[in-house]
């Protein structure tokens, strides 16, 4: 069945709440093995989307890249924020993603009087006004246009990393699990760009003892028996 096109619905529900200005916020690599968490923030009021504007995931690698700079051109505002694997590693995820997230608003020209967050995690919390959407990468605008957003941008990081990691193929698994990842990791051990907190290095004999302590939110991580 065909995805509806994500709308405006939630963005004129906050705006007759007395919201005037309304972020949509989402982020990339949450379950990665390597590379930072990215959270993109992303301001687009009420005009038409771009055609072919849904959840990045839905998206092949080419329409990815070829909407990204048009969007980043249409919407009125968006920011970035990153955290970095030892971050992730000394905050736990849900820190991890406030932090990046928290970086990403902040650098927005103004600040969002309400922000839409995707999923059903509250990870933002106090100050900030928040409106949790299950799926929000795939019915609102603002949340979609950000999912498009972060994920060529942390995409496009990781091939870059990739370049000095060639037996990893960051540029094709963005630092996820994959069979390539997991056989170089199995001979190479962990590189400065990975999360040394993540349950995969219990599955690495040789590399175990670099794991750093279990964290109480672990259950985003994933072991290479995947």
């Amino acid at each position: 069945m065909p995805v509806e096109p994500p709308d405006h619905r939630v963005e004129r529900t906050l705006r007759r709440a007395g919201a005037e200005v309304v972020a949509g916020v989402d982020e990339v690599g949450r379950g990665a093995w390597a590379g930072p968490v990215t959270v993109c923030a992303a301001v687009t009021g009420l005009r038409r989307p771009p055609q072919g504007l849904t959840d990045s995931k839905l998206l092949t690698v080419r329409r990815r890249n070829e909407l990204a700079p048009v969007l980043a051109e249409w919407v009125t505002a968006h920011a970035l924020g990153h955290a970095s694997p030892l971050e992730c590693d000394e905050l736990g995820m849900t820190a991890a993603l406030r932090l990046a997230a928290i970086r990403a608003l902040e650098a927005l020209p103004v600040r969002p009087d309400a922000v839409i967050l995707d999923g059903k995690h509250d990870y933002l919390g106090g100050p900030w006004r928040v409106r949790t959407v299950i799926k929000g990468d795939q019915s609102c605008v603002a949340v979609a246009a950000a999912s498009v957003l972060a994920k060529v941008q942390r995409d496009g990081l990781m091939a870059e990393l990739g370049a000095h990691f060639p037996a990893f193929a960051f540029g094709d698994n963005a630092g996820y699990p994959s069979p390539v990842h997991r056989a170089a990791l199995a001979e190479h051990g962990p590189t400065p760009h990975h999360r040394l907190s993540w349950s995969y290095l219990d599955d690495l004999p040789a590399w175990r003892h670099l794991r750093t302590s279990r964290l109480q939110d672990d259950s985003e991580q994933l072991s290479l028996g995947f």
